[in-house]
């Protein structure tokens, strides 16, 4: 079984620590060790390091080499550019159909924390071996929801189907992006809903075969990529091609189009969060809603429910009586925000395009 580890974006939700030039990924945000080093650390022994590959960007290729030095150079694959999930799933796939047509892959992400680490080894080592069995099949690994969340995707699913080491696989009925309130309140009750991580096993040969049918010019652009791996020009000739790539998601070119009879669920508590934004950085790593989480140099008082990361050692950040309060501080901005308006950071830094705040972003 080979892993993907996707680790090519920018994470402006993280901003000011998230940067073009060092995002997320790349960041020291939970303990001593980068989100993209713990993602590598999960999968460790039952992944031998040659069985480990990352998709980044070509201009973070150096960046992942320096974090995770025991990968094989030549499993970090770099993307010409920034086009969106579907055709970096469809360049990965078709580098790996080339040595492994028909063996599993599980695709990853690297902004992600799990909790329940042997729990996911067992969802993997069986779907490894249900895709074994039926190479034409997709297993959508879902997180049982903490609650009703209107911002991410859900999974919905039908009963079980199918049944490897206690792991049970439920038939699969269906995809709902950032749902409503009250849709979102339903779901997290029927118990036949998840949140939708974007992990998924299959094998390259059959996630190839949905993209030649359903997205024809991004699998044959791909295929020509391929073809002119090896020769002394490649960087150009497949940059030449990757332009040509339209911007879709993985979602949208494949998954919304998907026979439901191709395709299996796994629901269970994994202990997953996204830690892209402070929000969810703060939902993950608090034991309870009331929890000051902090980082570096901080020192609170009479506070409640907030988020305080200091990256400079030679200062402390004091607060007294704070509550929902985000604070942010790096050698050259210092961010303060009530925690529910960290939606707004996004916007602020796009905005900072073509002023003279775009050397921050």
């Amino acid at each position: 079984m080979k892993a993907v580890i996707f680790a090519g974006g920018v994470g402006t939700r993280l901003w000011p620590l998230s940067r073009k030039k060092s995002p997320k990924q790349f960041e020291k945000i939970i303990g001593n060790k980068s989100t993209l080093q713990l993602a590598v650390d999960r999968l460790i022994p039952e992944f031998a390091p040659h069985d480990i590959y990352i998709s980044t960007g070509r201009n973070y290729v150096d960046v992942v080499h320096q974090q995770v030095n025991f990968i094989p150079k030549e499993n970090i694959i770099g993307e010409p550019e920034k086009k969106d999930v579907g055709p970096a799933v469809s360049y990965v796939m078709t580098y790996l159909a080339e040595k492994y047509p028909k063996e599993s892959v599980v695709i990853l992400w690297s902004d992600h924390l799990v909790r329940q680490v042997d729990k996911f080894k067992r969802i993997l080592q069986s779907a490894d071996k249900l895709i074994q069995k039926d190479s034409d099949k997709i297993v959508f690994i879902g997180q049982k929801p903490r609650f009703a969340s209107e911002n991410l995707g859900w999974i919905e699913s039908g009963a079980m189907v199918k049944k490897e080491e206690k792991i049970d696989f439920r038939s699969f009925l269906g995809f709902k992006y950032r749902p409503e309130k009250k849709r979102a309140e339903r779901y997290f009750k029927d118990g036949h809903h998840c949140w939708n991580l974007g992990y998924f096993v299959s094998t390259p040969q059959f996630v190839n075969k949905l993209f030649e049918q359903w997205t024809p010019t991004i699998y044959e652009l791909s295929q020509k990529i391929m073809e002119n791996k090896g020769k002394k020009n490649f960087d150009t000739i497949s940059a030449s091609f990757y332009a040509k790539m339209p911007k879709i998601n993985f979602d949208n070119a494949i998954l919304e189009k998907l026979d439901k009879k191709s395709a299996y669920v796994v629901i269970e508590d994994i202990g997953w969060s996204d830690v892209g934004a402070w929000e969810a950085l703060k939902e993950a790593l608090e034991k309870q809603r009331d929890d000051n989480i902090t980082k570096g140099k901080v020192l609170l008082e009479d506070s409640f429910d907030n988020l305080v990361y200091n990256y400079d050692d030679k200062k402390m950040i004091v607060g007294i009586d704070l509550e929902d309060i985000l604070i942010v501080n790096t050698d050259d901005v210092l961010l303060v925000a009530k925690k529910t308006s960290v939606g707004k950071i996004k916007k602020l830094v796009e905005n900072f395009q073509g002023t003279e705040n775009e050397k921050l972003t």
